[in-house]
């Protein structure tokens, strides 16, 4: 099983999240269950191909 880290915050009601490899693609969800399921369908969608330029997060070594 993989995993996928996720940043979230909750504003009143709902609980706003994105993956932390994709952070200009958020979702919601009224609970964090449902927010999680929502995180997995745009991870899936993402991965997918069909989107074209996804934009990704990367990480650089300098030193």
């Amino acid at each position: 099983m993989e995993t996928r880290k996720f940043i979230y915050y909750q504003d009143e009601d709902m609980f706003i999240g994105w993956l932390e490899e994709f952070p200009d693609y958020k979702t919601q969800g009224e609970t964090l269950d449902e927010l999680k399921e929502n995180l997995k369908d745009i991870y899936e969608e993402l991965t997918s191909g069909r989107i074209p330029k996804v934009l990704h997060v990367g990480e650089l070594r300098v030193a």
